[in-house]
């Protein structure tokens, strides 16, 4: 199967997004893909925000699109576009770090006004990067995601079922993407 690259681009170490993207992660491993998980939070701030490309944290998140055959990206939603980390993150990366990969764009936030993002803000750089397929991306409410006192997820039954739809598209398109790049 496929090795994805799960990629949280929330600042915050309690973010549902994160939590969201790992609950989403189970599914895809259970699917039989090899998933690696990266919060982009986790790197240096002063790599990302100093834009020093060669810093060892950097290079390394670079390897790991450089070798994912797909790529999840999951964002809270902030003044109607993606996070500023995830800004920073994808700012470092070779301009088409995403060339003959799957992508799957995810986005979270507190208003369905926000829900466009995702179209407007997120998917346009996402091609720009080289992606060979944007999948269909879904955007969850935060009062859809419930983090437990014991740390177990829940997510609203409309919301879990679109999720798990977007998901199994993805994993169907991975399954797909290797003839697509052989017969190309």
């Amino acid at each position: 199967m496929a090795t994805v690259l799960s990629v949280s681009g929330s600042p915050s170490a309690s973010s549902r997004t994160s939590r969201l993207l790992r609950h989403l992660d189970e599914r895809l491993s259970a699917q039989g893909h090899d998933v690696i998980p990266l919060d982009v939070r986790t790197l240096p701030a002063e790599a990302l925000f100093g834009a020093d490309f060669r810093h060892p944290a950097i290079v390394e998140a670079a390897d790991l699109f450089a070798r994912a055959d797909g790529v999840v990206v999951g964002t809270p939603v902030y003044k109607a576009s993606y996070s500023g980390v995830l800004k920073a993150l994808l700012d470092l990366l070779p301009q088409y770090a995403l060339t003959g990969k799957t992508v799957l764009p995810l986005a979270t936030g507190g208003s369905i006004a926000h829900v466009l993002a995702i179209d407007y803000a997120l998917r346009p750089v996402l091609t720009s990067m080289g992606a060979a397929h944007v999948v269909q991306g879904w955007f969850t409410l935060d009062k859809d995601i419930t983090v437990h006192d014991d740390g177990f997820l829940s997510v609203a039954p409309a919301a879990t079922e679109a999720l798990a739809q977007v998901v199994d598209q993805f994993s169907a398109a991975l399954d797909r993407t290797p003839l697509l790049a052989v017969a190309g």
